[in-house]
């Protein structure tokens, strides 16, 4: 494994701020095959991409060992190093997302020099990049890939091989031109967007499915070579814009759930309640049959509120 700082600047008070990169590759001095790049820690206080990197990292280290490798993996697990330090989401000190400032053309800045330095060595060393998330504080999610319509061709055959659960194929929107996945997919390096947990925790049956199937991402695309196969991996549902049932809350309360995410749903179940000062508000019910892939774990909750996602077999109508 060789580590190398792609970016550093220095600050007032301490260390300077890196974005490291660990390499992995042949021990032959010839061109690798396939180049997979895996990234972590936009958003500091989503921890589950920082685990599955560093668990990925042991492994990697021993199939490097053993000269399983056919081409490079590069990860870098804390892209954004002092946000997830203080555990926030944005870049401390700036308040500012680093995942809307990609191919943004903003004046010059610490964050946004960090990105454009990010996304300019992604495009120089990938064939292939996945960048992992978590939910916000709000909202638990079943392990899944979010694919932007234009790139659905390219991009579901490759969600197909890395064991989530989901593939949520939506429409374009213009908060995406910003991030990372949106601007590597517009340069031609194929890139995948999973998004499993909630933040600020670590589920780990979600973290280890998604590190099986990483691991069979690199053995099918010809990365790596363990000489077997590997646990075989289940086909994802691919849910199409209009196969997603979307609830939200009629009334602002407390929400208690009384479903679990990845519970198969009939219309008319039971999600949960909103309770309000001296009586229930509103029970919330599932409106058609399907997957429950969203939940909402906070409990406050405002009018309007996204509740739960449900990925439907048909074309849902509200």
């Amino acid at each position: 494994m060789l580590s190398q700082c792609i970016f550093s600047v220095k600050t007032p008070i301490g260390p300077p701020v890196e974005i490291i990169r660990h390499t992995f590759s042949p021990s032959q001095s010839a061109k690798p095959a396939k180049r997979v790049s895996l990234v972590a820690g936009l958003h500091g206080d989503e921890l589950e991409g920082l685990y599955i990197c560093h668990r990925l990292m042991e492994t990697l280290k021993n199939l490097e060992e053993q000269n399983a490798f056919k081409g490079e993996v590069h990860i870098y697990p804390a892209v954004n190093p002092q946000a997830l330090e203080t555990g926030t989401r944005l870049w401390p000190f700036f308040s500012v997302d680093i995942n809307r400032t990609f191919g943004e053309t903003n004046a010059p800045s610490l964050v946004t020099e960090a990105s454009r330095t990010l996304l300019e060595d992604l495009k120089s060393n990938s064939d292939l990049v996945v960048d992992f998330h978590a939910s916000n504080l709000h909202l638990m999610e079943l392990p899944q890939i979010r694919i932007i319509k234009d790139f659905e061709k390219k991009l579901v055959p490759l969600a197909k091989l890395c064991n989530v659960d989901l593939v949520w194929v939506h429409p374009h929107a213009g908060i995406f031109e910003s991030t990372l996945g949106y601007n590597l997919n517009q340069a031609k390096v194929p890139t995948l967007v999973i998004e499993s947990g909630i933040c600020l925790r670590i589920h780990k049956n979600y973290c280890e499915q998604i590190i099986l199937g990483i691991l069979n991402l690199l053995q099918q695309t010809g990365t790596i070579d363990c000489g077997e196969p590997l646990t075989k991996i289940a086909p994802p549902r691919i849910v199409q814009p209009d196969q997603v049932a979307v609830i939200q809350a009629q009334n602002a309360g407390l929400f208690v759930k009384h479903a679990e995410v990845g519970q198969m749903l009939n219309e008319g179940d039971k999600i949960g309640d909103l309770i309000g000062p001296d009586h229930v508000l509103e029970e919330v019910r599932s409106p058609c049959s399907g997957l429950l892939f969203t939940l909402r774990e906070h409990p406050l909750t405002g009018k309007g509120a996204p509740l739960a996602r449900i990925a439907t077999e048909e074309p849902f109508k509200p």
